[in-house]
């Protein structure tokens, strides 16, 4: 089973994905032909999206704690 990452469109009232054309070579897929997928939902990786901020220091886990 081939597997392809893909974002999702809006396209009138449904929502589309493309096959990859990789994907479509390799299974040899043709127009009209009916196929069967599974759908999975991709978790967003939020790895890197805050740059500069460094690690928490041990001051940082503690400092919730405090009443101001």
């Amino acid at each position: 089973m081939d597997t392809a990452v893909v974002k999702a469109r809006k396209l009138g009232g449904s929502i589309v994905v493309r096959i990859p054309k990789e994907i479509v070579d390799q299974e040899g897929i043709v127009v009209g032909e009916t196929v069967s997928i599974t759908v999975k939902k991709v978790r967003k990786s939020w790895f890197g999206v805050f740059k500069g901020v460094g690690p928490m220091t041990r001051e940082d886990k503690f400092d919730e704690h405090h009443d101001y």
